[in-house]
């Protein structure tokens, strides 16, 4: 078989093609307002940078901004991995830390000087990347730049998205970089858009367009092409409900529409502010008129989201005391993956802390040289430094909130490792570390977190009570009937009986328990009469099924006035999850998941806490506050918290959805929309039919009705996925949202990965209405 060669490009050639990317280069700086930035001239010439993965592993790559100002090349010695692999998104990356910020700089990288260092951080289970530059400048170039696209990237409204997507894939789509596009380069741009269509609908697309009739359309044209792809059908037929004859709407029209079909209590003023704040054009909005690109960046913006805005701030009563807040909370925070073999990780903290995690664990042991080590005990887990994890939680405790972290300690150290425990905890955390009650007194009740703004709270053993006169001058034997017991192995439980079920507890370590002393649960009873509000214990899940068998009441009654933990069974080696509800549900305030895994359940749990400005802590409903609980989860027939209510959901169309098998790049979405209630007693889903061939603007307009018994205590999930006929359906995006978050009216649905990142430019547009 003969092989066919493309033919070698002439030189003039080459040449038009160079001209051609740097006026794409200069048409995107220009669009992001970096048209002179050196950091950003910088990577665009590129670099040698040498990457770092062990001591014995540091190879030189060339890294590259591409002309598309948001995509980063590298070149690589994987010959058989695909040219895909080879690049990154400005989407991608979480965050770019100079210096030895990583475990992998601290390990391997500390002979190299902190100016020239610098590791970039990716959403979701990607691997961080380290990097060593040249020299300090070439560090602070590659620094500054990514991180002035992110920060552009943030303050991007949808339509801006909406325009950088179609000139990026546009400038793909275009082959020969000559400014035009052949019908050939038409059909391709739309399966790039994740669109298939025939050959019949492309060209009748491109006859459309093709003005001048010469077999390209640019210019002018390519505007056309432009409007008639991003055609919202469904958004016209609303804006043409309420415009006038010169296809324009009014104030009063606009109030009208908030008021009707928005069901906000919308003034003229607010209309007014609409319209200055989202039409695009000026003369329109001189004249305070909004026209249909106007209307549509409306509905895209923050103000027509599905999630009312007013509760993505702090808006809740937060002077009560702590155990009247549900609290975010992580179990063995330290993994990345499996219960049995996964790698512990500081950067487990460092995601669990961002997604506004409050209460992180540390399973505690003897390390070497006399150092702590925090892994999973009697596993193949792999170990860190307990110095390095503190280290970590002192930078990152109270970036995403400014309300309480509680350190939840497991501690199976010696008494020697555990001053020193006590030792690196005061040292590195200083002023944060809370080592006496608020006001010097013997408490009677718990601190608000208002009260606890930026201070790190110890959960664990303690010897005394604070209220105990005498105190304890020695170390002395606690019981270690701890949470660990019901997750234990037979090995475990037998080496504890030997050891008489007690550990020694260090005074110092133990000193810094002050409002969450770790107790074993003797009882509903017992816990009433002979336990103090600030003794707290820890409840495996099944132990906590079994307790609220008949009746939530005796548990709501605790949590009235002590805390309580919930965490996994460790029959989860997976790090899998329980749904969290039916424990929110019986008032418990910490419920530990596993914050590496994601799925509904920490989809469900993310919501909870989206909700009140992402604290971190969310008031429990009056009912579930009650010393003398009315409320019973397990009949709730009658009583305040019922408050029945249909709700209304129109499915009616989705907006560029990514493709499910992105390595995959002939694939094209087969999206089909599942929308999922969850509370008390209303659990329920429903299904829309599949949309083939179509992740660009694929239409439902399908309507659901679901019954809502608990409003306070349901949630709403959207679920979007790509249907496969011969496996699993692909996960494409969801969002999850309390009820009483639920804003109604036209709204858009701004879809999340699987880790709750949000996907760039991926929506659905549906209709909310509650009776």
């Amino acid at each position: 078989m003969q092989c066919i060669r493309k033919p070698r490009r002439t030189e003039q050639e080459d040449q038009r093609l160079r001209e051609a990317s740097e006026r794409e280069t200069r048409s995107n700086l220009n669009r992001l307002g970096f048209v002179n930035d050196e950091d950003l001239k910088a990577l665009l010439k590129g670099s040698h940078l040498q990457k770092i993965k062990s001591s014995s592993w540091m190879k030189s790559r060339f890294y590259k901004l591409l002309d598309d100002c948001r995509t980063v090349w590298y070149d690589s010695q994987k010959i058989l991995k695909s040219a895909r692999a080879q690049i990154f998104s400005i989407d991608d990356i979480q965050e770019v830390r100079s210096g030895h910020q990583s475990e992998g700089m601290q390990r391997y990288a500390m002979e190299f000087p902190a100016d020239r260092c610098f590791t970039i951080v990716f959403k979701g289970r990607k691997k961080n990347l380290d990097l060593i530059a040249s020299d300090e400048k070439e560090a602070n170039h590659w620094i500054n730049g990514l991180n002035k696209l992110k920060k552009r990237d943030s303050k991007m409204n949808k339509r801006e998205r909406l325009d950088q997507w179609f000139q990026i894939y546009l400038q793909k789509a275009d082959a020969d970089k000559d400014n035009k596009m052949t019908l050939d380069e038409v059909k391709k741009f739309l399966h790039m858009m994740n669109i298939e269509v025939d050959d019949l609908y492309a060209r009748d697309l491109f006859t459309k367009c093709d003005k001048s009739n010469d077999g390209t359309i640019h210019g002018k044209e390519i505007e056309q092409f432009y409007k008639l792809v991003t055609e919202r059908e469904e958004i016209t037929t609303i804006f043409e409900a309420y415009c006038d004859q010169d296809r324009v709407v009014t104030v009063e029209k606009l109030t009208e529409f908030l008021r009707k079909e928005q069901r906000e209590n919308a003034s003229k003023e607010y209309a007014a502010g609409l319209i200055e704040k989202y039409e695009l054009n000026e003369e329109a909005k001189v004249e305070s008129l909004m026209t249909k690109d106007g209307f549509m960046c409306y509905l895209m913006s923050s103000a027509g989201d599905v999630f009312n805005q007013e509760h993505n701030k702090v808006y809740q009563d937060m002077t009560k005391p702590l155990n009247q807040y549900y609290i975010s909370s992580s179990h063995n925070t330290y993994l990345t993956k499996d219960q049995l073999e996964g790698p512990s990780s500081v950067e487990a903290y460092i995601s669990a802390l961002n997604k506004g995690c409050r209460c992180v664990e540390l399973d505690c042991w003897d390390g070497r040289d006399g150092e702590p080590v925090i892994y999973h005990g009697y596993t193949l887990t792999s170990k860190i430094l307990f110095k390095d994890v503190i280290e970590v939680i002192k930078q990152y405790a109270f970036k995403a909130s400014p309300y309480p972290v509680i350190l939840s300690l497991e501690n199976h150290c010696s008494i020697e490792q555990q001053i020193i425990m006590a030792k690196h905890m005061k040292d590195i955390l200083g002023d944060m570390l809370l080592t006496k009650t608020i006001d010097g007194k013997v408490p009677i009740n718990f601190p608000s977190p208002e009260q606890l703004k930026g201070k790190i709270l110890i959960k664990g053993k303690r010897l005394n009570r604070l209220e105990d006169e005498q105190g304890v001058d020695v170390n002395d034997e606690v019981s270690d009937e701890d949470e660990a017991a019901e997750g234990e192995d037979d090995e475990e439980k037998k080496e504890k009986k030997e050891a008489g079920g007690k550990i020694k507890l260090a005074k110092e370590l133990s000193d810094l328990v002050i409002y969450c002393k770790s107790v074993h649960f003797h009882g509903f009873e017992d816990a009433m009469h002979n336990q103090v509000f600030y003794e707290m214990s820890s409840f495996v899940e099944s132990k906590f099924n079994k307790l609220v068998q008949e009746s939530a009441k005796p548990f709501i009654q605790l949590n009235a006035r002590q805390l309580s933990r919930i965490y996994p069974a460790g029959r989860r080696t997976d790090s899998s999850n329980y749904n969290p509800i039916d424990m929110w549900n019986a008032g418990c305030q910490i419920v530990a998941l596993n914050f590496q895994t994601p799925g509904k359940e920490m989809d469900i749990n993310q919501s909870k806490f989206l909700d009140n400005g992402f604290s971190g802590y969310n008031l429990k409903p009056k009912y579930l506050r009650e010393k003398k609980p009315t409320f019973d989860p397990k009949n709730i027939q009658k009583g305040a918290w019922l408050n029945r209510k249909k709700l209304h959901v129109m499915v009616i169309s989705a907006q560029q959805l990514p493709k499910s098998n992105r390595m995959k790049i002939s694939s094209i979405v087969d999206p089909l929309v599942t929308v999922e209630v969850f509370g008390v007693d209303d659990n329920d889903s429903k299904v829309t039919e599949t949309v083939s061939n179509n992740g660009f603007n694929p239409m439902w307009n399908t309507n659901f009705q679901f019954d809502i018994s608990v409003p306070e205590l349901t949630f709403v999930r959207f679920l979007v996925e790509d249907y496969d006929l011969s496996s699993r359906n692909d996960f494409i995006g969801q969002f999850t949202l309390p009820f009483t978050s639920l804003k109604l009216g036209y709204r858009h649905i701004h879809l999340q990965s699987e880790n709750g990142h949000h996907l760039p430019s991926a929506s659905l547009f549906v209709h909310i209405m509650i009776e």
